[in-house]
């Protein structure tokens, strides 16, 4: 590789990429190892694929808001670097996929020239802060959480309290109690409230999370003022950062924290921590995001379209009115997520004189266009149906959501993409008339890890397979249930049965015909599943289920032609810990010059978190040396005392767990840094002198 220089104004990104060019030069040289670049690049943004070889790039776009400018930036960076083509994701991102790895310094280049990073879009990090995509727009909103997503954004972007988790956090704003953005799923959950005295708060909901397991989030505050929302996650976390679990990855959510020490204990530690938190108030910047300048009005043009079946579909099921009066919100159904760059230039062309300069991307991995004239309506549809982009049902049962699955992921057993295309044809075809219910919800992942977020379906899909004739079947896990209860009361989908994945069909085909058959008046589909019970279910589709009559293409997975073989990879949907003596101090020193320079920035905080960090990092590293693995940063620092303090091998004037725990009982001043710092240089001064005697 060749070195490169950047050409960017901003001296933080232009630094962030030039060391992502030096890490991968020395990866390429064997100076670093694998384990230890691979949580490096996550937290960039650079996943690996299943494909070997090429990465796949996570661009990170907050509230999933992305201009006409930057939509096209992307395009012409994943026609360069990429495969022609953007996904976009359930947490309001766009992948771009079979990138070069040496060329990911050169393409994040390319991207901050229009203002978009890909930094912490992996990793065990905060991940993207998503929100209802009709935040700003939406009638029923208190008002617009827009800003105070863009305000978690800034505030934890390359913040040294989050940057080295045990796993990934998550955070989200719904727009009002229809809860859209899934509180009850993420660490916190937010969703806006005014109290009695007309102030601004949200409703808080803490450790939730989907996966394997899922759980369904707590409720923590009724009512947290809006200018203690960044404090309050601040110190959560921080908490999260010393006690969660390091070693066991499948155990490493804030969730299995709750779990494990109970919702009071996190609560009292979280209380705790807000001592030390940078800010003890935060007022949230309510002009951050200003509304997009509104498109001119035209002589639109006098189209025939308005009388046609089609429109009238597309105008019921996709065009919402804007709490702005005159002005209308447009979705556009986008199948599987996947935009070819070709068609994302052409949408730009076609939208670009009807719609405001803000596209909004969904959770359900659509396209949310905003301020949209009446007048505009029939010119603007005519336009995306051009491009097929002007499918009706939106959000309906026919529009389905799906993660990539073995298209490209490490850990897809199953091709969801092509089941979904497939489960939708069966609505189009067979159950028109659900284009307009917006109620049940299909969600389909390659495997349990519910990136395709099943586990809040009402009918959802998961990625399996089963033995039978001696062969390996694709399977699907049904899963039944789940979903948005509202105000941040939600459901997690149960596990009914499993079948072979081509018979995916036969099993949503099934399911509606008895819901349409034996649903109650006005009963929803929550209560129809609850009086008809799981076993009903289980019965139901059993048939499917039996593998005594399999036909030959039923071992053959959808989209595909070769007879199925699970082939799981290594998962990284974060970093993993390294355990490597030499490397952890070698961490610890780098972490030292971190604590350096934001002490020479008079940035108090930021200093004394990377104090800590470096506390930790080398007492892990000699806790090592002798074969001590602890899993928590609170257990590394108790078995410090054991193996190190009290055995008189590192003297200090008080236990480990008294000095370093200093961090959360004082205020972030300049005389605790101060001290703190010099406390951790006569610490590191001990441990050379250690591993100098000893090698």
């Amino acid at each position: 590789m060749q070195s490169f220089r950047t050409e960017l104004e901003n001296p933080i990104v232009e630094k962030d990429i030039i060391d992502l060019e030096k890490k991968i030069r020395e990866f390429r040289e064997g100076k670093i190892h694998d384990e230890k670049f691979r949580s490096l690049r996550l937290a960039r943004g650079v996943y690996g694929q299943r494909q070997p070889g090429v990465q796949m790039v996570r661009i990170k776009l907050p509230f999933g808001k992305v201009t006409f400018k930057q939509l096209l930036r992307i395009a012409d960076v994943s026609d360069e670097y990429g495969s022609g083509n953007l996904h976009l994701t359930t947490r309001q991102d766009i992948q771009i996929h079979y990138v070069s790895l040496d060329r990911t310094p050169q393409l994040w280049q390319e991207l901050e020239r229009d203002d978009v990073t890909i930094r912490e879009a992996c990793g065990n990090t905060v991940r993207n802060v998503t929100s209802s995509p009709d935040a700003g727009i939406n009638p029923n909103e208190l008002f617009d959480v827009s800003p105070y997503a863009h305000a978690f954004f800034t505030y934890f972007l390359r913040n040294p309290i989050c940057q080295e988790m045990g796993r990934k956090i998550k955070f989200s704003f719904s727009s009002d109690e229809r809860d859209t953005a899934y509180s009850y799923i993420h660490d916190l959950g937010f969703i806006p409230k005014i109290n009695e005295k007309g102030e601004r708060g949200f409703k808080v909901m803490l450790g939730g999370g989907l996966g394997a397991q899922p759980f369904l989030a707590s409720l923590v505050h009724d009512f947290l003022p809006e200018d203690q929302i960044i404090p309050y996650a601040e110190s959560v976390l921080r908490v999260f950062d010393r006690y969660g679990e390091r070693t066991n990855r499948n155990k490493a959510r804030l969730k299995y924290l709750v779990q494990k020490l109970g919702l009071d204990e996190v609560l009292r530690l979280v209380d705790e921590e807000r001592t030390a938190n940078k800010s003890k108030t935060f007022v949230i910047d309510r002009d951050a995001v200003p509304q997009p300048q509104l498109p001119a009005e035209l002589d639109y043009p006098v189209l025939d379209v308005n009388d046609t079946l089609a429109y009238k579909h597309w105008r019921a099921t996709n065009v919402l009115e804007q709490k702005q009066k005159g002005f209308y919100g447009v979705y556009i159904k986008v199948p599987v997520g996947d935009i070819k760059t070709d068609k994302a230039r052409k949408l730009v062309a076609a939208i670009q004189l009807y719609a405001a300069d803000e596209i909004r991307i969904t959770q359900n991995q659509g396209l949310l266009l905003k301020f949209v004239r009446e007048g505009a309506l029939p010119a603007l549809y005519a336009g995306l149906k051009d491009l097929g982009f002007a499918t009706p049902g939106f959000d309906s049962v026919g529009d389905v959501t799906t993660c990539p699955g073995t298209d490209t992921c490490n850990l897809g057993i199953s091709n969801s993409m092509s089941l979904s295309v497939a489960l939708e044809d069966v609505i189009y075809e067979e159950f028109p008339e659900l284009i307009y219910d917006k109620e049940i919800k299909i969600k389909i992942s390659g495997c349990m890890n519910s990136c395709g977020q099943h586990g809040l379906a009402h009918i959802g899909f998961h990625g399996s397979s089963v033995k039978a004739n001696g062969k390996v079947v694709p399977a699907v896990q049904v899963m039944l249930g789940g979903g948005t209860v509202g105000n941040g009361e939600g459901r997690v989908a149960e596990r009914v049965i499993k079948a072979p994945s081509k018979r995916a069909t036969e099993v949503l085909r099934y399911i509606l015909n008895d819901f349409a058959a034996y649903a109650e008046k006005a009963e929803s589909f929550h209560q129809y599943y609850d009086r008809r019970t799981k076993d009903y279910f289980y019965q139901l589709l059993k048939p499917l289920a039996d593998l005594t009559n399999l036909k030959d293409e039923e071992y053959v997975d959808w989209g595909h032609e070769e007879t199925f073989a699970t082939a799981i990879g290594v998962g990284e949907c974060a970093g993993v810990v390294i355990d490597l003596v030499a490397t952890l101090l070698l961490e610890a020193f780098e972490k030292l010059d971190w604590a350096r320079a934001s002490y020479e920035a008079e940035a108090w905080s930021d200093a004394i978190y990377h104090t800590y960090a470096v506390f930790v990092s080398s007492a892990k590293a000699l806790l090592l040396d002798k074969g001590v693995n602890s899993s928590t940063q609170i257990g590394v620092i108790r078995e410090f005392d054991t193996h190190y303090v009290e055995t008189g091998e590192i003297l200090l004037s008080s236990s480990f767990h008294e000095l370093v725990l200093q961090i959360n009982k004082n205020e972030p001043t300049k005389e605790f840094a101060t001290a703190y710092l010099g406390a951790v240089e006569a610490f590191i001064n001990q441990i050379k002198a250690i591993r100098e005697e000893k090698f």
